[in-house]
């Protein structure tokens, strides 16, 4: 029988099938990386907001807590956003005609809320109850960083399942004491082991898939 392909065919065959692996492992690889990356996980990234809102300056140099502005942290399952009324409790006296806080005066003048775009976001199929953490110890610093250094709010953290599941197999770094939750300077804090028991925290049952999914 004549021979159909040549004999480099089978050198070139090799060839493409090595490729062809290669190629599978680096695309795998890839969409690796990118999916822990910021342009998936919105890590370090400043969204624009209708106000440049500083930390820093209102946490970091006031001292305001930040109670103040997300009212629901610690009694719903979303902390909330401040309203115009809030703010305006301090800019009707303060820096009342700054052109930054024009969007400020007209949502008042208007009775039209102002839009903040929403800096931690996780997926609609995600359950995050903000009061669970925050009155079973956990600092507002150990999900959102040192907001107290931050001119524009961004994302600290990766907030990806593993970073969670890490932090619910090992919870004892993010534990504050009572009273300072809000706290942005934590030297002060107790021994972890001893905050765990405290607030009677059982890791055994918190990696279970209906704790954050339901």
């Amino acid at each position: 029988m004549p021979q159909i392909f040549h004999p480099r065919v089978n050198g070139l065959t090799r060839i493409l099938l090595a490729a062809g692996g290669v190629a599978i492992v680096a695309f795998a690889y890839v969409a690796y990386f990118v999916d822990r990356s910021p342009y998936s996980t919105g890590q370090g990234v400043i969204p624009e907001q209708p106000v440049p809102f500083s930390h820093e300056h209102h946490v970091g140099g006031l001292g305001i807590d930040c109670r103040y502005c997300h009212t629901g942290v610690d009694r719903s399952t979303f902390a909330g956003m401040p309203d115009t009324h809030t703010c305006m409790s301090c800019h009707s006296q303060l820096w009342t005609n700054a052109q930054m806080l024009a969007p400020v005066r007209d949502s008042l003048e208007q009775e039209r809320p102002l839009h903040w775009v929403r800096v931690h976001e996780l997926p609609d199929f995600v359950y995050f109850d903000h009061r669970a953490h925050v009155t079973n110890g956990i600092g507002c610093e150990s999900c959102h960083g040192r907001v107290d250094r931050m001119p524009l709010m961004r994302q600290a953290a990766s907030m990806t399942m593993q970073w969670c599941l890490n932090c619910h197999r090992n919870p004892q770094g993010a534990l504050r004491a009572p009273g300072r939750i809000t706290a942005m300077d934590v030297s002060d804090t107790p021994d972890p082991l001893a905050l765990l028991r405290q607030y009677q925290i059982h890791t055994d049952r918190m990696t279970e898939c209906v704790t954050c999914h339901r």
